[in-house]
């Protein structure tokens, strides 16, 4: 079969899963690579953050357009141009010459990186009916769960074997080929319903997100009470409050936050903004502990990671079986009690610890996260309708986004109380098992929330796969239950 032959769901998982994989790996990898930079250039540690602080910001302001912009210009046009500034900017990345042109090239990385997820997610959704979502996800989990333990196994080794600007030269040849495939094969999709473009409702949202994602990301480091934090906090607030109040006034908003009426969409939204926030406040901690903590180096800590991938990956296999007869809500509350069991079980963790049982932990942990994440993105789209899957899709990531930063800062925020993080030197333990409590905590909160899911409203993805020959139609619904 030649690649004009191959099926729309084909194509579009391909540069999906691609795209989205040294996307999220740049969140990860760089970091490893941070020490490094700051000695290149002969800044401080605190001055090299800049780089990953930056990428956050413009990130968080391109998210919201994105899925006015695919619904406008095509999602096809939009996502191969987003991944296309990706590419270009990792290249200017490595070959940046100070800190200031490799801040002002992660910007520009950014912008491109923001608006993958989105438009990828909506591009996948329109190919892929409601009853085959579950199923695609044991594909589709690759880069979200692969990418975040590579990240530090990967830099590590580029960074002591070739050079840091390799974290950045990675992403070249996958954005390159991937930009290839998508341009010949991918199909073009416009919603004709797109309106004009919210101007008042991108700045206020933008600026007001990339505002709080700050403050929540440096107010631990920075200090809750410090000027900068403050300030930045309330704007990002006071913004966030008015888009709001601006949005639900307009009849083409920006941001559709009258989707939130839908009572299945809201409910899953909210789960996964908590439960985000404990699993990647979760390894955020984890790499602490281990180095600053147990006085590990990082590329152990990053073979110790890894396990969690994998148990991701397994699991996604299991909930794809599992789902119609499990139904949403129970099978989300059972995912988020084991990921807050393995959390606890972290707190056990000290210097005599084996390295083969934490790698379990690790393992477990994926395991229970992947049946709540493969469940949720599942159900949360099973009564948007079609031509609001784009703008639904940007409200899910940015959802996302926002309960990452508020894990790093909560978390954080425990370290800094209770000691621990890189000041506190080897052998201070305390802060870093507070801190898996209290992700663990999140996670039970998020167990019940998904108690407000009704199976009833998810029905329609709950088809059961039949055991038939390949190509057969597969027909049937479970039954749903409240």
């Amino acid at each position: 079969m030649g690649l004009r032959q191959l099926s729309p769901k084909v194509v579009v998982s391909v540069v999906f899963v691609a795209a989205l994989f040294v996307n999220i790996l740049d969140t990860t990898i760089v970091n490893v690579a941070l020490p490094t930079i700051a000695g290149q250039f002969h800044v401080t540690a605190a001055d090299a953050g800049a780089v990953v602080v930056g990428y956050l910001l413009s990130l968080a302001l391109v998210i919201p357009a994105s899925g006015w912009l695919g619904d406008r210009f095509g999602t096809k046009r939009v996502f191969l141009t987003a991944l296309a500034i990706f590419t270009v900017a990792s290249a200017l990345c490595g070959l940046a010459q100070s800190l200031p042109q490799l801040v002002a090239f992660r910007l520009l990385q950014g912008l491109g990186g923001g608006m993958l997820a989105p438009i990828g997610l909506a591009m996948l959704y329109r190919e892929f009916p409601l009853a085959e979502r579950m199923r695609v996800n044991r594909v589709l989990i690759l880069p979200t769960a692969v990418a975040p333990a590579m990240g530090p196994v990967l830099g590590g080794l580029l960074v002591d074997t070739l050079s840091w600007r390799w974290v950045f030269y990675v992403n070249l040849p996958v954005g390159v080929l991937t930009f290839l495939f998508g341009l010949f094969l991918l199909r073009e999709h416009r919603e004709p319903g797109a309106g004009r473009f919210d101007l008042a409702g991108f700045v206020l949202s933008g600026v007001g997100f990339a505002l709080l994602m700050y403050a929540l990301t440096e107010g631990a480091t920075l200090g809750w009470g410090s000027p900068q934090i403050l300030i930045t906090g309330i704007l990002g607030v006071v913004l966030l409050a008015a888009t709001v109040f601006v949005e639900l006034r307009v009849p083409e908003p920006m941001l559709d936050l009258r989707l939130f009426a839908d009572r299945l969409f809201r409910s899953v939204n909210i789960v996964q903004l908590v439960s985000t926030a404990g699993f990647l406040g979760t390894l955020f901690v984890f790499p602490l502990l281990y180095q600053s903590g147990l006085g590990v180096s990082a590329w152990q800590t990053g073979l110790t990671t890894f396990p969690e991938a994998v148990g991701v990956l397994v699991g996604t296999q299991i909930a794809s079986r599992v789902y119609s007869t499990l139904g949403p809500r129970l099978h989300i509350v059972l995912g988020v009690v084991n990921a807050a069991v393995a959390m606890m079980l972290l707190t056990l963790v000290g210097p005599a610890t084996p390295q083969w049982v934490v790698m379990l932990i690790m393992f477990y942990l994926g395991l229970g996260m992947s049946n709540n994440f493969n469940p949720a993105q599942t159900a949360a789209f099973a009564q948007v309708p079609a031509a609001k899957t784009g703008r639904a899709s940007t409200l899910y990531n940015s959802g996302r986004q926002a309960g990452s930063a508020v894990g790093v800062a909560v978390l954080g925020s425990v370290l800094a109380a209770v000691g621990g993080g890189a000041s506190a030197g080897t052998g201070n333990l305390l802060g870093y098992h507070v801190a898996f409590a209290v992700a663990a905590g999140l996670m039970i909160a998020s167990g019940v929330a998904a108690l407000l899911i009704k199976d009833d409203d998810a029905a329609a993805t709950m088809t059961r796969p039949a055991r038939a020959v390949p190509g057969e139609t597969v027909v049937g619904a479970a039954g749903a239950r409240r």
